[in-house]
């Protein structure tokens, strides 16, 4: 990536940052696809903890060799909501990361939502 790319992305990171605030009763999940990898996390920004993670890297998830495309994010999207609702979260503030919101990202909302998230 070069470093105008890197510029830019890092931006649109901190415009969406400056809307989006996670707190306890609501926080943020942030999702962040890598070219091997899937990562979602469930963050309160008011306590600065994680509340809950999940990633690809996961071993009950590295099983089924979770990729980072469109049928690992469906799958991780599934089991996010599944680990969240467990915890105790019914409703979260989505964080794309810079990413545009569409294909894997898109997914990934879409199978939250579907087990039960609200966002």
């Amino acid at each position: 990536m070069s470093t105008s790319k890197a510029i830019l992305l890092q931006k649109r990171r901190w415009r969406i940052r400056k809307k989006v605030k996670g707190t306890a009763a609501r926080p943020r999940l942030c999702v962040r696809f890598t070219s091997k990898h899937v990562y979602a996390q469930a963050i309160d920004d008011d306590a600065g903890t994680t509340l809950v993670f999940l990633g690809s890297l996961d071993p009950e998830l590295r099983k089924g060799k979770l990729k980072a495309n469109l049928a690992g994010a469906k799958t991780l999207g599934v089991a996010f909501a599944a680990k969240a609702k467990a915890a105790g979260l019914a409703s979260v503030v989505f964080d794309r990361s810079g990413a545009p919101y569409h294909g894997k990202v898109k997914v990934f909302a879409d199978a939250a939502r579907a087990c039960g998230l609200q966002f």
